[in-house]
């Protein structure tokens, strides 16, 4: 929208100081008449542009001039940047970037005492690509599709609605609405191949505040685990559960949830080797059993 684009400009010739209309064309991927016609309309709406010609020529504004800013508290803004830059580290997005600029040219303070870095969440290329297709499918309300692998490694054909993108354990999910089930399902890009937009419209209006998700790969177990007191900080750190009792000579029961069939809290189960040992349920109990007698199987041939 227009009023986005001139409040933008704003925005950034504050942050940016002199800037030429090509460089603003390329930033707001119009045109520098565009542009042109963009900063003579924010001119007459009183904020004071200035041109410069020659080789170092180009608009900025006026010194003089300050932006309203009274939307919020100088530390509310401290923790809306925090949040805004931890996304920024995760998802490569012009439109973030842009409102992340616009609220900098708010708030110049660089003492907030939190900070987060989510970087590891764009070191994929392939998945960045495919977060790039799925917000554009969003945007324009169009359907997906793409080959699946669940948690029991089957393959399968998936035609769904895209609604949004969420980033959690560690991985980025699509929520999507499932025309098979009738329900709104998660998927793990790492999971997804041959992803591809379609020109098929939604079927209907996705309210995000209505959605009830059904994770489609995996069923949640609660699990009870004795350990030793020298892997308690582990447990903590990569079980993502609670200590529920601790003995004298330091060994503890933990107990955590997760999906029954992800592989990383199954491999720290085995790494940690005797030093913890499920409680229960018993059909986890059995599966841990059976699947150290396959190993030491392997390595005794």
């Amino acid at each position: 929208m227009k009023i986005d684009r001139l409040m933008g400009i704003v925005v950034y010739l504050l942050n940016n100081g002199r800037t030429s209309a090509q460089k603003l064309a390329e930033e707001f991927e119009v045109s520098p008449r565009t542009i042109m016609r963009d900063l003579e309309s924010l001119d007459q709406a009183g904020i004071p542009i200035q041109s410069f010609y020659g080789v170092e020529g180009g608009y900025q504004i006026m010194d003089s001039f300050v932006l309203e800013k009274q939307v919020a508290t100088s530390h509310e803004y401290d923790w809306i940047l925090t949040a805004l830059n931890g996304m920024a580290s995760a998802y490569e997005s012009k439109s973030l970037e842009q409102t992340l600029a616009k609220l900098k040219s708010f708030n110049h303070t660089e003492d907030t005492a939190v900070s987060m870095d989510l970087s590891v969440a764009r070191e994929d290329g392939k998945i960045n690509e495919q977060l790039r297709v799925l917000e554009d499918a969003i945007k324009k309300k169009c359907v997906v599709q793409f080959s699946y692998t669940n948690g029991h490694d089957e393959i399968k054909e998936i035609q769904a609605e895209p609604v949004c993108l969420q980033y959690k354990w560690y991985n980025w999910y699509l929520i999507g609405y499932y025309e098979r089930y009738q329900d709104y399902c998660m998927f793990k890009l790492v999971r997804m191949d041959n992803l591809q937009a379609t020109d098929i419209k939604n079927t209907k209006i996705h309210n995000l505040s209505d959605i009830k998700v059904r994770d489609n790969n995996e069923n949640i177990v609660h699990i009870k685990l004795y350990g030793k007191a020298i892997v308690k900080a582990k447990c903590r750190e990569y079980l993502n559960g609670h200590i529920t009792q601790e003995f004298e000579n330091g060994d503890f029961e933990f107990c955590f949830s997760v999906p029954e069939h992800e592989t990383f809290w199954y491999g720290v189960i085995l790494s940690l080797g005797n030093k913890v040992k499920i409680i229960e349920p018993q059909e986890m109990k059995k599966r841990i059993i059976k699947t150290c007698k396959e190993i030491l199987m392997e390595y005794e041939e």
